[in-house]
């Protein structure tokens, strides 16, 4: 395999074990074998062995580099958009009104079923560009918006199909039950039978990686997620949550006892949640967009989550109705400047933590044995990635080893 040195370079490892602020390496070498971290440190230190190796070998010219950016949950596929419902909520209309109107989720699914699969693979090619040209190179895309077995397949198909023509890695989380469609309207039981049923059939096609629900009082209920987590858990599935985002239902509660990889939003996180996600491990994945495109005013309990250690993942949420955004640049500030998190928890944020949250320990962090997704920047320090507004000082990104 061919060995490649990238030196000239300050990185930012975000590895726990580097004791400076960041995982900082000033004056830096790091080489690649493959598609794996080889060796990085100081330049200085670098074994004149394994530099005798390096055949392909890259001046960074001064270039901070930090790990891939990960965007672990979004809504990449869909169908439309909800532009007029944005006006709505401009004009007083709360996110929970709309939904019972048969507006939300329910719109985004009439046109999303409606959609062709080709159609499906343009829109989204489009969306996952701009995140790639932001450093992306993990991304989770969650289905929810076909709610029936041949459109939860065109949505998880397409998901999957991207990552064969895109710089990226795809991993796709089965949402089946984000919504009860309109056939099952005031049967919620009888839909998360139909959950149940679609489930295996999209695992046993290769479709799914991990199960998520939408536990919440305009969507399903402790119990009925249960069932579903059930489910999971018999095919050897992980699970995530989108918990606590409108109330307090017990949710963070429910997807700890599953070991949930995360549980998203958080808004309304209990006390007795928190410590249950901590003694979990599960992560919590703060979404900073929603939070500001739905004027969210109760701001999730960082300093609860600081304090017992619950690692905090940021991702842009991408989704038609609540944060229409392809931009984790502008997340990591909106995370700093809406939710107070320090430059360096919203780095690793999108990062470190990230990858924990989609279930990844190969990635996340500059070190010897991860994969050698990175990204070169413009700037001089990390801080500078979350400071900017509009901003995009990507130089380059290396996927899985290749300049992409």
């Amino acid at each position: 395999m061919t060995m490649q040195l990238w030196t000239h370079c300050r990185i930012a490892s975000l590895a726990a074990h580097v004791a400076q602020p960041y995982g900082l390496i000033d004056d830096a070498a790091l080489v690649t074998e493959g598609s794996t971290i080889a060796w990085v440190g100081l330049r200085q230190q670098l074994p004149q062995a394994l530099e005798r190796q390096c055949t392909v070998r890259h001046d960074a010219s001064g270039a901070l580099v930090t790990p891939g950016l990960i965007d672990c949950h979004t809504h990449l596929v869909y169908g439309g958009d909800r532009a007029q419902e944005f006006e709505m909520r401009l004009t007083g209309a709360s996110y929970e009104d709309i939904a019972r109107a048969g507006g939300g989720i329910a719109s985004t699914v009439r046109a999303t079923r409606a959609a062709s699969r080709a159609e499906l693979e343009r829109s989204s090619a489009r969306r996952l560009t701009q995140l790639i040209g932001e450093g992306v190179t993990t991304i989770e895309i969650k289905s929810g918006y076909g709610l029936a077995l041949e459109h939860e397949r065109k949505c998880l198909t397409v998901a999957r199909g991207l990552a064969r023509t895109h710089p990226v890695d795809v991993c796709t989380t089965f949402l089946g039950a984000h919504a009860v469609p309109p056939e099952f309207a005031g049967r919620t039981d009888d839909y998360v039978d139909a959950v149940l049923r679609m489930l295996p059939a999209l695992q046993a096609e290769g479709l799914v990686d991990a199960v998520d629900g939408f536990c919440e009082c305009i969507a399903f209920n402790v119990p009925q997620m249960e069932r579903i987590f059930v489910a999971a858990k018999a095919l050897g599935l992980p699970v995530k949550l989108h918990a606590e985002q409108l109330s307090d239902s017990g949710g963070a509660q429910l997807a700890s006892r599953y070991q949930a990889l995360s549980c998203d939003h958080l808004e309304w996180l209990s006390d007795e949640g928190a410590q249950a996600m901590a003694a979990a491990g599960t992560v919590a994945v703060l979404l900073p967009g929603a939070f500001y495109f739905l004027r969210e005013t109760r701001l999730p309990p960082i300093g609860l989550l600081r304090r017992l250690g619950v690692p905090m993942a940021i991702s842009t949420d991408c989704n038609p109705g609540s944060s229409p955004c392809t931009s984790l640049l502008l997340m990591l500030n909106m995370a700093c400047t809406l939710f107070r998190l320090t430059p360096e928890e919203a780095l690793a944020g999108v990062t470190r933590n990230a990858a924990a949250a989609l279930g990844l320990a190969d990635r996340g962090v500059l070190a010897a044995g991860q994969r050698a997704d990175f990204v070169l920047w413009d700037v001089q320090h990390p801080a500078q990635l979350c400071y900017a507004l509009g901003s995009n000082p990507r130089i380059q990104t290396v996927f899985k080893g290749q300049v992409a």
